[in-house]
């Protein structure tokens, strides 16, 4: 169900009582229900509204795909539940979005942005959709991603589906909200929730959350399942929690983690509250490698220098390491996506409802081809063709590509903590949002911190550091597998000195100075 048809009842049956939802965290939403000065289904409606007024009006983000037309009887069933003295814990109630390549089990199809799902109504919920349910949560919609989580081709615009059309960054709306969680930053950072679920392969939960003045947190692979999630890689694939504070993200990600018996990988994920243990004392004493990566512009260089000096003020010895130089770690990465990929796709693709008629990824190609002016009008789909003559999880070649990559990128991240004599690392996550462009794609050479957590399955947290030239950029904070308390307890710490995050204006461009114009 597209956002053509947003619960028109909604603005019909609106209450008197609306609460404020704008730059509102989840843990203010829960007290004001607590307290009894809102519901779950004024909340929700609030969000509805909300989302109708700004997302395919005013600033028109194109950030929600679908709504959940059962998200108000959602609302109302956990309100009672409320009523009645049962309180499932800090998500009880609370609206959450969830990337449109998530199953929920709600009448809304999980197209991952391609007209080719669009008939993907599944009725079957994700684990991970299943634990946050459990937990509480609305189901309140479903997000735009850049299609096909950003594999189709290599010449892409972040944030564009056939499905959904172009996110836009709430920031400047002429900028990425980059890939491939694309609209659950830009969701989350409007206020269309306080929360949302992204997927992350290669930097598409820290790039959105990093570009849009969000906290996202790219788990260890293992924690959380990927059972009914449009696949690209069992290697690197994880989803990972999007919000607005560190403390928001943690109790979303509490409530995600869990072991899944159809996803080995989860076999030894043990279920904690994150939330609990977070300190603002958490980086006193604590030796940081810090990473400076080459060609950082002059103001994300400033925006660094001053988080550098707020992690030093909270107590952290900060170690200058220098990364390796890792020859082919990406080419051998690439190998093994396009290998997993087809595996992957193929095999996702046969669970899907008989309406679902392009069933390989072939099919896939085929479809593509067929209907080339709605998706194909920008960029084309090299990535899958060369996905599709892979030779499949028992070639030597995919074999030798996977052992070098995980061995080169957590040697890597493994050995810079060594040498400082660090428990973990940080540095800049990307730079500023570049711009959106239908003709090239994609045109970003900069700062990336994704790849060798990605590869190695290791946590990679996001922090807000500010604005440069009017756009954000994130800090990450990255440890080895398992150390996601570690690295949320670090990001707290520090957010909680910096008060960095600033609310988006949804200007038409970013707000870059004097100069423009020349002198005369």
């Amino acid at each position: 169900m597209f956002l053509a048809v947003l619960l028109a009842a909604s603005a019909s049956t609106a209450m008197a009582k609306t609460p404020r939802v704008e730059e509102v965290s989840l843990e203010q939403v829960q007290a004001l229900m607590t307290a009894g000065k809102a519901s779950s289904v004024e909340v929700t409606r609030a969000y509805l509204d909300r989302i109708a007024a700004m997302d395919r009006k005013g600033p028109t983000l194109r950030s929600v795909i679908a709504v959940n037309p059962d998200a108000l009887a959602q609302a109302k069933a956990l309100d009672a539940e409320r009523k009645a003295g049962r309180v499932r814990g800090p998500l009880h109630g609370m609206p959450v979005l969830i990337k449109d390549n998530i199953e929920t089990a709600d009448p809304m199809a999980t197209t991952a942005g391609s007209l080719a799902l669009r008939d993907n109504v599944t009725r079957r919920d994700a684990p991970v959709v299943a634990a946050l349910r459990a937990a509480g949560a609305v189901i309140l919609g479903k997000t735009n991603l850049s299609e096909w989580a950003n594999i189709r081709s290599s010449h892409a615009m972040s944030g564009w589906s056939a499905a959904g059309g172009l996110v836009r960054n709430p920031y400047a709306l002429d900028r990425t909200a980059c890939g491939s969680s694309s609209g659950s930053g830009a969701a989350v950072a409007a206020s269309f929730a306080a929360a949302a679920v992204g997927t992350e392969t290669d930097g598409s939960v820290v790039c959105p959350s990093s570009i849009n003045g969000l906290v996202g947190l790219k788990p260890s692979i293992g924690l959380v399942s990927r059972t009914h999630v449009v696949p690209i890689s069992h290697s690197q694939d994880t989803p990972g929690p999007m919000a607005r504070s560190v403390r928001d993200a943690a109790i979303l990600f509490s409530a995600m983690v869990a072991a899944d018996p159809a996803d080995p990988a989860t076999a030894g994920a043990v279920t904690r509250d994150y939330a609990a243990g977070l300190s603002v004392s958490a980086l006193s004493g604590v030796r940081v490698a810090v990473v400076r990566p080459e060609g950082l512009s002059v103001e994300v260089t400033a925006t660094f220098d001053a988080a550098l000096a707020v992690l030093k003020a909270a107590g952290a010895v900060l170690v200058p390491v220098d990364p390796p130089k890792l020859d082919g770690v990406g080419d051998a990465e690439f190998t093994v996506l396009k290998t997993e990929l087809k595996a992957d796709l193929d095999a996702y693709l046969a669970t899907t409802p008989p309406a679902v008629t392009a069933r390989t990824l072939d099919q896939l190609i085929a479809f593509n081809r067929a209907h080339a002016a709605e998706e194909m009008p920008f960029f084309q789909q090299e990535t899958f063709e060369a996905a599709a003559q892979t030779k499949g999880l028992g070639d030597p070649a995919y074999k030798a590509a996977r052992a070098k990559s995980l061995r080169l990128a957590s040697e890597a991240i493994d050995g810079m903590l060594r040498r400082a004599g660090a428990t973990l690392l940080v540095e800049p996550t990307y730079a500023q949002a570049w711009l959106s462009d239908p003709v090239y794609g994609d045109q970003y050479g900069g700062p990336s911190s994704s790849e060798l957590p990605a590869i190695a399955g290791y946590p990679n947290l996001t922090v807000p550091m500010g604005l440069a030239k009017g756009l954000p950029v994130g800090l990450s904070f990255i440890a080895t597998k398992g150390g996601e308390a570690t690295v949320l307890g670090a990001g707290y710490a520090y957010e909680q000195r910096a008060k960095a995050r600033v609310a988006p204006l949804y200007v038409p461009q970013a707000d870059v100075g004097e100069g423009l114009d020349g002198r005369r």
